[in-house]
């Protein structure tokens, strides 16, 4: 099977409120054949980092920036070149953004006119691509388009499922949308970074749409681990075994058998940190209440989500969900994660 797979627009429509941007926009230079250049990275978190290691051990020259100095040595020992300065990205064929919102993804787009600060979309060089692959909502992704068009760029969405251990491993599902020609130009630097990639249409919003709808399902899902787990150690009982049953016959997905794991054994290191969830979420409920859609099983998930960053677990992995269950359900008289 291909790694690259489209999928009808016609299942999505405009998610974003804007016409498809097919035929219009898009970089200046679209007929350019795939990126061979430098290739320019902005959003080193635990992803960011990984992702963009995984381009220089496939052999491209990729250009970090980073806000904080003490991180150089560390990007530099994993053969990127790191800088402080945005500008040093302005040449690069595509840049990658990575970050954690709307607004950090505005700020690198657009600048702050505040601090002298240019964006990407003011100084990129025409026919160059701004390829986000953020959880941001579908109007900034369209914002984002629409400006970028505006100065003969290209921009493309190409949001990722998958956690940093499956970005190490080039594991990650990407779902991508944009003008199709600055999507083809992508092709190798997704391929370098996932194992396969769902192409579903020209507006870059429907595939942050198809992201925070994943998302919601992953969060639901462990919310139900969370609450049958507790049920389960309420009555005595070893969760593993019910979790491997469980996962062996009808919950096989990737969602029950890594997460239900992690839920039986109480692991709840981060990666998928609640604040972030909780910024999924709000962004879900907002896309769902814009088209007249109820949704009542993500509520429950944001409160529970604003109950574990109250009790001070904002650091904590997306299972804590499991950890918030038990502890409604009288499981724990004490907190069983302390901060230092």
């Amino acid at each position: 099977m291909s790694k690259h797979e489209s999928c009808s627009p016609l299942a999505f429509g405009s998610a974003s409120g804007i016409p498809p941007r097919e035929g219009r926009g898009g970089s200046e230079l679209a007929g350019r054949p795939a990126v061979q250049g430098e290739i320019g990275f902005v959003g080193l978190g635990h992803m960011g980092t990984a992702m963009a290691a995984n381009l220089a051990a496939s052999g491209r020259r990729v250009i970090a920036y980073v806000r904080r100095p003490d991180q150089i040595g560390k990007l530099e020992a994993l053969g990127l070149r790191p800088t402080t300065d945005l500008g040093d990205l302005l040449d690069c064929e595509v840049v990658i953004s990575m970050l954690p919102d709307d607004d950090a993804v505005r700020e690198i787009a657009f600048g702050r006119r505040d601090i002298g600060f240019d964006g990407l979309a003011a100084g990129l060089m025409p026919g160059a691509i701004h390829l986000s692959m953020s959880t941001i909502s579908t109007a900034a992704a369209s914002l984002l388009a629409s400006e970028h068009a505006r100065n003969g760029q290209g921009y493309v969405a190409a949001p990722v499922f998958g956690n940093p251990d499956a970005a190490k491993a080039r594991q990650l599902f990407i779902v991508a949308a944009g003008v199709p020609a600055d999507v083809e130009r992508c092709k190798p630097i997704l391929d370098s970074l996932g194992q396969r990639t769902f192409v579903i249409g020209a507006d870059p919003g429907e595939a942050n749409l198809v992201k925070l709808l994943g998302n919601m399902m992953s969060a639901t899902a462990l919310e139900m681990l969370g609450e049958v787990v507790a049920v389960v150690r309420k009555r005595g009982l070893d969760p593993q075994p019910f979790i491997d049953i469980m996962t062996s016959t009808m919950f096989g997905g990737r969602v029950h058998k890594i997460y239900g794991d992690k839920i039986a054994r109480q692991n709840y290191a981060p990666g998928f940190v609640l604040p972030l969830v909780l910024k999924d979420v709000r962004l879900a409920l907002a896309e769902a209440e814009k088209a007249g859609v109820p949704m009542p099983s993500v509520g429950v998930v944001r409160d529970r989500l604003i109950t574990g960053i109250a009790r001070g677990y904002g650091e904590l992995d997306w299972t804590a969900l499991g950890l918030i269950a038990g502890e409604e359900a009288g499981l724990y008289a004490v907190p069983s994660v302390t901060t230092s």
